[in-house]
């Protein structure tokens, strides 16, 4: 997910720079998404896998 975040953000960057306002703003706000739910669902799945490692050793 954050692979996909790093592609729209560039997306995003050269839109910007060859004035295509409109899609670079909704590229980057897709990689804003893109990254912060990669962050959410990583830190669940490391809390998971915390609790389940403690529940095993």
């Amino acid at each position: 997910m954050i692979k996909w975040a790093i592609v729209f953000a560039i997306i995003g960057l050269i839109a910007g720079a060859l004035g295509f306002g409109g899609a670079a703003g909704a590229a980057m706000g897709i990689a804003k998404f893109l990254f912060w739910a990669g962050i959410i669902i990583a830190i669940v799945l490391f809390i998971i896998g915390m609790s389940v490692a403690k529940k095993v050793g």
